[in-house]
């Protein structure tokens, strides 16, 4: 589709991460049981530090995929930190579950934890996004108790869905109390309230906080249709976002995440590409045959933009009383911190 060409943007092959990187944020001993499994050598110590369990399976080559995936986010950190770019896309980056000596959630090396750290030594404030439909689980534990990374995430309650965190009160402690920042939506979540989360909460904090940098987790499994989770997203939701996000003028960098509907996170991030560099419009205009050409299905004829989805009355019922209480209760908790109050 000429989406990687054009004037502005470029494609780069980053380097995997070195050791001493990793190690910035992993346990030696944990990064060893990587790079042992990978090849072949798995024990019952790598088992005890998450690894080969049902959702981190043992793969060949798993240290230096990972290894990959941190160096392509850190170098797209140094590209923004030189000025050399404005937006970097890292798809294969959001790996955010992953603990310094634990896998988690398919995720072995915590490329987005890693990046918010490595911008943070270089003096910047940063502001973490994670709108993939789970929990930032290990990037949260990581600067729960800094204030020079916020962590806000957006995601299905942890009451129904892995990894059964990430509640309204988990603010942070000490200096980092109060920069620590979670939405938990209920199951059948559609566009209209998690836009109204996004610009009731997620504005305004970005605001108050003014981030040098700003890091995206976009996961795209808060979309319709992911066989692992409940929402009902449409990616126009993303590219709302994207476009506020925009409006802040700050670098940011973008990573992948969730998305188990392979067709739908395709065009997702091909979308999310696309907005950021203002490509959506005349894409659309073309009116690419994606879902039978590109994807060989039948689903979605159209282009990259998701169609329409109906909400009935009783999915509104169920979901928007809840996400009013939890927007009410994040703003009596967090927004005090920043100088906010519950009209903001």
């Amino acid at each position: 589709m000429g989406l990687l060409a054009g004037q502005g943007r470029r494609e780069v092959a980053p380097p995997a991460a070195d050791r001493d990187l990793l190690e910035t944020f992993h346990a030696a001993e944990y990064l060893d049981a990587l790079l042992e499994s990978g090849a072949g050598r798995w024990t019952h110590e790598a088992l005890s530090m998450g690894i080969g369990g049902p959702d981190t399976p043992v793969f060949k080559g798993m240290y230096e995929y990972g290894a990959l995936a941190a160096g392509a986010s850190v170098y797209g950190a140094d590209l923004l930190l030189s000025g050399d770019a404005d937006i970097v896309f890292n798809p294969s980056g959001g790996l955010h579950h992953a603990g310094p000596a634990r896998a988690s959630g398919f995720c072995y090396i915590n490329d987005v934890a890693i990046a918010c750290q490595y911008l943070a030594s270089k003096g910047k404030r940063v502001l973490y996004l994670d709108v993939d439909v789970h929990h930032g689980d290990g990037v949260q534990d990581a600067f729960y108790d800094q204030n020079n990374v916020m962590t806000i995430s957006l995601h299905e309650t942890g009451r129904a869905l892995f990894p059964g965190t990430g509640f309204e009160n988990e603010i942070g402690t000490g200096e980092g109390e109060g920069y620590a920042v979670n939405i938990p939506l209920p199951p059948g979540t559609f566009n209209e309230p998690y836009l109204r989360c996004f610009e009731e909460i997620v504005v305004p904090l970005i605001g108050a906080y003014n981030p040098d940098i700003m890091v995206l987790e976009l996961g795209a499994d808060a979309l319709a249709g992911d066989p692992l989770a409940h929402l009902k997203l449409t990616n126009t939701t993303y590219k709302t976002i994207l476009q506020r996000l925009l409006e802040f003028e700050k670098p940011l960098l973008m990573t992948g995440g969730g998305g188990y509907n392979v067709d739908n996170t395709v065009r997702a991030w091909a979308f999310a590409w696309s907005v950021v560099n203002g490509d959506h419009d005349d894409m659309e205009s073309m009116n690419f045959g994606l879902g039978g050409v590109m994807l060989e299905s039948t689903d979605w004829m159209a282009g990259l933009q998701d169609r329409e989805l109906p909400v009935s009355e009783e999915q509104k019922q169920s979901v928007e009383p809840l996400v009013d209480k939890a927007i009410a209760r994040i703003k009596e908790l967090v927004f005090p911190f920043h100088g906010l109050n519950r009209q903001d």
